[in-house]
């Protein structure tokens, strides 16, 4: 099995009470949430997670964690992180992640 079809398994299970949607993008299985992007599985078992920009500092200082970027090598904005499979090694450290991307969501 794949690092990103591990992580997909792992997702699935941590939004087991929320009514999602999978959706191919950004080069990865993304998770919309109530119709929202909160987080997407990348190829290499990354995590990119949508942020609220203002605890972008505090989230970016996590293990693992790091400004996303786009194939093109252009950062994606002040609302996403990409989460390296070292910072999400645990079910608790997915779980955190997880919470992050569905609470960052817009109204």
């Amino acid at each position: 099995m794949s690092p990103q079809e591990m992580l997909v398994r792992r997702i699935r299970r941590a939004l087991a009470d929320r009514r999602t949607r999978e959706v191919s993008m950004f080069g990865g299985l993304s998770f919309m949430v109530d119709g929202a992007l909160a987080v997407s599985a990348g190829s290499d078992g990354d995590l990119l997670v949508r942020i609220d920009p203002t605890r972008r500092d505090e989230l970016a200082a996590r293990p693992g964690a790091k400004p996303a970027v786009m194939k093109n090598g252009r950062e994606m904005g002040e609302r996403w992180l990409q989460v390296d499979p070292v910072g999400l090694a645990g079910e608790d450290d997915l779980a955190f992640w997880v919470g992050v991307g569905v609470a960052a969501r817009p109204d």
